[in-house]
């Protein structure tokens, strides 16, 4: 089985809008990797690929502006059941 954080990345590839940037830190925003309109897409795509549903309260880009952020929030909704 594929790790969070690769299956994270397998997720959003086919969403990128450039390359996924291998520092867990860097802005997928500010790299162009994804846009606000793309993040919707790629949440629900992860919300599909992890069997995690994201609240519309916890939609905020901010949230999900690094992949380790990404990675992050998706561990602990996995923890809590999703």
């Amino acid at each position: 089985m594929a790790s969070l954080h690769d299956t994270i990345r397998q997720t959003l590839e086919p969403l990128a809008q450039a390359p996924i940037p291998d520092d867990p830190d860097a802005s997928l925003f500010d790299l162009g990797v994804i846009d606000s309109f793309g993040l919707m897409d790629a949440i629900a795509q992860l919300e599909e690929a992890l069997g995690v549903k994201v609240p519309d309260s916890d939609l905020n880009p901010r949230r999900f502006e690094t992949l380790a952020k990404v990675e992050r929030y998706f561990a602990s909704r996995l923890a809590s059941g999703g």
